[in-house]
């Protein structure tokens, strides 16, 4: 049996909830296709997020890692196609820590492709009635730090893995006037549904994706 490594992070920025934990743990020892989930919170520190994943690959080997975080503002389910090695932080992150303009990792790549059928997971998300694209841009806050590292981590691994970026949930958007939310059931069915095409396709679709800016 195959093992789906999946994280979310703890709450930043003042909210009290962060909608990427409350959607995977919900996702937690369930059996997808031919695989077992095993969810994991992160916290939203730099370096310690990615020294927690790191243990928890090394303990878990999983097949497919998948990293989620809130992006509050997003209405979509964005499923995140590249990483860029910097860390510019507008606010601080959990411990207080506020990096600008340095690198994840010291003389890493400047960037790093998703290895997960990207196009394929959007294109199921939509199918099942959920909005949801390709981004082209996951921050430089401690999502994109973790994405980075991430694919830093697995480069020489055949393990697949991205980062899938969330709206906040209708609870966190009531605070923000105007802004949009999507349903912790929406959500965790998207995620859902993405775990499922990860495992299914090997080679994923030719589909328009991408951003005129």
């Amino acid at each position: 049996m195959k093992t789906v490594l999946i994280t979310g992070f703890e709450p930043f920025d003042g909210e009290r909830i962060n909608p990427s934990w409350e959607a995977v743990s919900q996702l937690h020892d369930r059996l997808i296709g031919n695989a077992k989930v095993i969810a994991l919170q992160l916290p939203c520190v730099f370096g310690a997020s990615l020294e927690v994943l790191y243990s928890a690959i090394e303990k878990v080997k999983p097949d497919i890692v998948i990293a989620v975080g809130q992006a509050g503002g997003r209405s979509e389910i964005s499923v995140e196609r590249v990483a860029i090695n910097i860390d510019d932080a507008r606010i601080p992150d959990n411990v207080g820590k506020q990096p600008i303009d340095e690198p994840v990792v010291e003389q890493g790549a400047a960037a790093y492709f998703s290895t997960l059928p990207i196009k394929s997971m959007v294109a199921g998300i939509r199918e099942a009635g959920i909005p949801a694209s390709v981004s082209q841009t996951a921050g430089t806050f401690v999502c994109n730090h973790v994405m980075y590292g991430l694919l830093h981590h697995l480069r020489r691994r055949k393990t697949r893995s991205g980062f899938i970026h969330i709206p906040w949930l209708p609870e966190q958007a009531i605070h923000h006037p105007g802004a949009p939310s999507m349903s912790l059931a929406m959500v965790t069915l998207a995620l859902e549904m993405a775990i499922s095409i990860a495992l299914a396709v090997e080679e994923d679709i030719r589909l328009e994706g991408g951003a005129t800016h």
